[in-house]
């Protein structure tokens, strides 16, 4: 990729459970493997040191009594410390950034989850973000059933106890994330594109892995692939 130019950043979203991770850290295999490309791999909340402390405040199970203006501030917080440590040096420097969840989870979560206002939280978030913005989301769509059993089954439990406070949020919650996270896509169609997580994660990572090739060939130029 050439250097002059702003860099491409590119975020995973979907409900708990849906493959976020996995899905990223395989785009990540084949850009390394394939493009060789400057890449930079990061998560939220977190990503700088700064950010995963507020991280720990924010998912810690203990802090049941958190209201929803703190949790709406804090992911703020963090996404405010990360865009100015991390995601915008990178993006001058002309990297691919590849990041797990960012604003669109504030307003699927927060917003439609919590009931808080999506234009307070719009708000408050392009005063942390400074108005940056996405450039291709993958939002990984999942029944809320399934993610439930997915995330029981990583945390080799049935009894929910070692999954982190937003996770262990009731079922009707997570349906109205997902409710949120499927209005943000049919707002946003040029940018989010909505992926059926409910199959091997092989299938789901080749139809991320050809759009990525197509995107990347349109803002960045040809590339050797099959």
């Amino acid at each position: 990729m050439a250097r002059d130019r702003r860099g491409i950043f590119i975020t995973f979203e979907g409900p708990d459970g849906a493959g976020k991770t996995t899905q990223l850290r395989l785009l990540a295999q084949f850009i390394e493997q394939e493009l060789q490309v400057p890449l930079v791999t990061t998560r939220e909340p977190g990503g700088t040191p700064i950010s995963d402390r507020i991280r720990e405040i924010l998912l810690n199970p203990q802090h049941k009594e958190m209201v929803s203006e703190t949790e709406v501030l804090l992911y703020a917080a963090s996404r405010a410390q990360h865009v100015n440590e991390k995601i915008v040096p990178a993006l001058n420097r002309g990297d691919i950034i590849l990041c797990d969840r960012f604003m669109d989870a504030s307003i699927a979560y927060q917003g439609f989850g919590l009931g808080i206002s999506v234009e307070k939280i719009i708000e408050i978030n392009h005063f942390a973000t400074g108005g940056v913005v996405p450039d291709r989301t993958y939002l990984l769509d999942l029944p809320e059933k399934v993610g439930k059993q997915r995330i029981l089954k990583r945390n080799a439990g049935d009894d929910g106890a070692d999954l982190d406070r937003i996770e262990q949020k009731e079922l009707e919650y997570h349906k109205r994330v997902r409710f949120g996270f499927h209005q943000l896509a049919e707002m946003d169609r040029d940018r989010i594109v909505r992926v059926d997580a409910n199959r091997p994660e092989s299938e789901v990572h080749e139809e991320i892995r050809r759009d990525f090739l197509r995107f990347f060939q349109q803002n960045v130029g040809p590339v050797s692939s099959d």
